[in-house]
Order: structure tokens, then sequence, then C-alpha cells
């Protein structure tokens, strides 16, 4: 590619960066539906032109004359805005010509001026409907779904209606993205003709729908003609062969786009009978799997019915070998079947030692289970208690202490006093003083006064009757706080002293022994 070629593709290029991939398929059409009519050779008629839901305030009128050969269309608009409006991309306007099977001929691109538009075509067609799209440039063979105008056939214009359903482009299927497209199309002065715009965008078109990989050489030479377009221009040569220039680079970009099209397609479809052919041949080693397995089993049944013949021929001759045991089996059998009695009441004796045992299980299980619960509201009457995996955990809250102090307020001696009468009421307990304070000091100073607080709940307790050796006490200063230490109120609740109740008694271990029976609470 030569320098000039690519630096007009590099602005080109601008108009498609980050943008995906676009190929349209089946799916990247819609089906519309416009009335046609019958023109019989030798005749003529006027027909109007009505504005869609996209250009309400577009009209126009129609003079179809039909020749011995063709059918000439003298079409003329007013009340036309600029294609721009609908995206970008959008750059003219064109006049299709619609069969009653569908097929749309391109008749020619609507020139403006000042909202005012004017095509001249002719077409083999003898019936057929009229519309006009906004189309990216003239050359475009599929009308897009910028159907802006319809015809319409006034009473008494002769005739014959027919309904014609075709297909039209979805939006987007010229752009995967409007990013940037300003500068591609209209990056010159204003002056440039349409003709050298629409080339360009036939040419990005082109590029966006892959040509480059399916059609390069077609889009080669369309890059080559939109270059001497563009260098008749800056020569400023007529603008007539500007225009001509421009509407053949156009044409080439477009049958490179509409190449690029149809050959992805075919290589989808390639893709797909191939992957059709893979699965047939994967179903196909299935079935011959199968068929094979089937096969296997077969054979394997005929071996089953050998062996089993085999079997009855050997079974034969034991019954002989039987017939002279018959009696001795007799006798064996009423010596088994008195043992098998005794053993059927061994057995039953088992079985109801087994149900009393499993019932005396669940009786000690709901024994427990209603001594935890009895023991949980005995100390919730009196400090706040809660039922966990661990055991019952008592909260002392730091109230209950002197301020910065360990020295037991007489509340707290109450309630202790309290604790050690309920505990002192159940066998197999063990008890765990666990204190713990806020974030505030030091974490030595925090660690002592845990410590020191729990022992001296520890030694209350033992003074209130509980056997020393199943209480133990221990501080976690300010390592395991139960709520923030950012206000006053999760500090006062940080700082506490905790007592876990545990035992095999209410169906917890030992949580200070690892699961070690406990002594009794009692001296």
């Amino acid at each position: 590619m030569t320098k000039p070629l690519a630096a007009l593709f590099a602005v080109l290029s601008m108009a498609v960066v980050q943008a995906q991939t676009y190929t349209p398929s089946n799916s990247d059409s819609v089906v519309r539906t416009t009335k046609a009519m019958h023109y019989r050779f030798g005749g003529n008629a006027r027909i109007g032109f009505q504005g869609t839901d996209l250009m309400q305030r577009g009209s126009g009128e129609a003079h179809v004359e039909a020749k011995k050969t063709n059918i000439a269309v003298d079409a003329k608009f007013e009340g036309m805005e600029d294609a721009t409006k609908f995206g970008l991309e959008y750059l003219t306007y064109v006049l299709w010509a619609v069969s009653p099977q569908g097929r749309a001929v391109n008749l020619g691109e609507v020139t403006l001026d000042h909202g005012k538009g004017h095509v001249k075509a002719f077409t083999d067609f003898q019936t057929f409907g009229l519309i006009v799209t906004a189309e990216p440039y003239s050359a475009v063979t599929q009308p897009g779904n910028m159907v802006v105008l319809e015809n319409t056939f006034p009473e008494g214009s002769g005739g014959e209606d027919i309904s014609a359903k075709y297909e039209l482009l979805r939006s987007g299927t010229y752009s995967s993205t409007n990013t940037r497209i300003e500068n591609a199309i209209f990056g010159i002065d204003p002056k440039t003709p349409l003709a050298l715009f629409e080339a360009r965008n036939a040419v990005r078109i082109a590029r966006v729908a892959q040509a480059d990989r399916y059609a390069a050489s077609i889009l080669s030479k369309a890059e080559q003609q939109l270059l001497r377009a563009e260098e008749a221009y800056r020569q400023k040569q007529p603008r007539t062969s500007i225009e001509s220039a421009a509407r053949e680079a156009a044409q080439t970009a477009e049958e490179s786009r509409v190449m690029a099209v149809k050959q992805k397609a075919e290589e989808e479809a390639q893709a797909q009978v191939a992957a059709e052919k893979r699965a047939a041949e994967e179903r196909a080693q299935r079935a011959r799997e199968e068929a094979e397995a089937q096969a296997r089993a077969r054979a394997e049944a005929e071996q089953a019915r050998l062996d089993a013949e085999r079997a009855k021929a050997e079974a034969q001759q034991a019954a002989e070998e039987a017939g002279r045991q018959k009696a001795e089996a007799e006798k064996a059998k009423a010596e088994a079947l008195a043992q098998q009695q005794a053993l059927a009441a061994e057995a039953e004796k088992a079985r109801q030692a087994a149900a009393e045992s499993d019932k005396l299980r669940q009786q000690a299980e709901s024994e427990k289970q209603e001594m935890r619960a009895r023991l949980l509201a005995q100390l919730n009457s009196v400090l706040a208690t809660r039922d966990t995996a661990r055991g019952l955990i008592a909260n002392m809250s730091d109230v209950l202490f002197k301020s910065g102090s360990y020295e037991l307020m007489p509340g707290a001696r109450e309630r202790l006093a309290k604790v050690s009468g309920i505990v002192l009421a159940y066998q197999g307990l063990h008890l765990q003083v666990e204190g713990h304070t806020d974030s505030i000091g030091t974490d030595e100073y925090n660690r002592r006064l845990s410590e020191q607080r729990a022992g001296a709940v520890r030694d209350y307790l033992v003074q209130q009757g509980i056997n020393s050796d199943v209480i133990t006490a221990a501080g976690f200063g300010k390592s395991e706080p139960v709520a923030s230490n950012d206000t006053p109120e999760g500090r006062q609740q940080n700082r506490r002293v905790e007592l876990v109740v545990s035992g095999n008694a209410i169906g917890n271990a030992d949580a200070a022994s690892g699961g070690m029976a406990a002594s009794n609470l009692q001296k």
C-alpha cells in the first residue's frame, strides 16, 4: 500500500477503533410490507409519497410511465431532513423499487437541495412499490430499515394494489459502533462533494464487514479508486470527475462488502456442516459402541445359558447324592432347628437389652437437657446467661467491680453467692472464670486486671463452698472483645467476667480438662 493510501486509511480506521467486527446474518434483517402497483405497458400514472414515523413531514410524488421495454420513474420529494439525523453513518437517501416477491432494486440516489429531492430512474419491474431509505452511500444493494417515505396510490389511479413483503437490513449492520465516525466522515471541509463522503463511508463499512479478510482484492481495488477520487479532489478537478470516481469507489466497496458477507456466511455454513459432521460421526461412534456392548451382552448371556445347563447337569448328579444323605440331613435339620430356636431366644434377649440400654441412654440425654435448661433459667435469674457449645456462659459486667479494680462490689458478692448456691445443687459441673477488659490501657495492664478480676471471682466462689479443684480462672485482657471499643457502650460491654459452666451432667465435656469427668462441686 502506498504512503498516501496508508495515510488516508489511518483516518478511516478511526471509525472502527475498538469496534467489534459485525457481519450481517439472517437475524440482521427485518421484514416490512409496502403497497405495490401493476403498471400496464403504454400507460402512465401519478402516485404520491407519504413520510413514515421517521420523517413525518416528508412527502412527494412520482410520474410513472410504462414504456415498451421498461418503466420510467420521475420522483420528486420535499420536507426531507439531512440523513445524518439517523446516525453519523447515514449520508444520503436511495429510491427503491420492490417487487411483490420481495426483491428490492436500487433505482438511484435522491439528491437533496434545501429539503427537496429529485431522482429519475428506469426499472424492468412491471409490478412494484416504491420506498425511500436513508443509507450510508448510494451504491448499497439492499435497503436498510431507515424507511422514510413509501408510495401511496390515490383513488382512481388505476392499476392493481398488491402487498409486497421485503427484507431490510437492521440498524447497526453498517457500523458496530458510532465511536469516532464523525472524524472519518466529516474530517474535511464541508465543501467536499457528498459522493466523496459516501465513498469514504463505503470503504469504512466494507472494512467493518471484514472485506479485508474475505474480499481483499476487491477492497484493495476500492481503496485505490478512493485514493484516485481523493487525489482528483485535492487537484480541484471538475466536480463531475470527482463524483464519478467516488461513485466507482463506493460501488466497488459495496461489492467487497457483499462478497465478505457472502464468504463469511459460507464459512459459517461450512463450519456448521463440519460441526454437524463431527456430531454425526460421534453419534455413529456411540452407535457402534452400543452395538458392540449389546453383542458382548448377548455373548455373555449365551455363556451364562451354557453355564446354567452345565450347572443343571451337575445339580441332577448332586440330587442323587442328596437323596442318599436325606435321612442324615433331616436329622441335622432337626438339630439345627433346635439350635436356631435357642439362638433366636438369645437374640431376642439381646435385642430387649439393647432397647432397654437405648431407652436409658435417651432418658439420660433427656435428663441432661432438662437439667441444662433448668440450670440456664436459674443462672439467668441472677446473671445474663447464654447457651453455647462450650457450655452455659454467665456474664458479669464491670459495674460489679470498683472502677479500675478487682475488688468485688457488694452487689457482685450477692449475685455470686446466689450463683454458688445454684451450682452446688448440681453434680459433675466445672466452672471456668474468664476475665476481659476493653482496649484502654496497655496490654500488660489489661491482662493483669482481667486475671485479678477472674481470680477474685474464683476465690469468692470457693469461699461459698465450691470445690477449688473444679473451678479455674484465666484473664484474656482486651484480646476477645464482644463489641466495638470505639464507643463507651461498646467498651463497657467488653469489660466483663464470664462464668463458663460445663460438664457431662448438662451435656458438655469438661471445658478445662478436655472432657475428663469433673469432681464433686461440694467440699
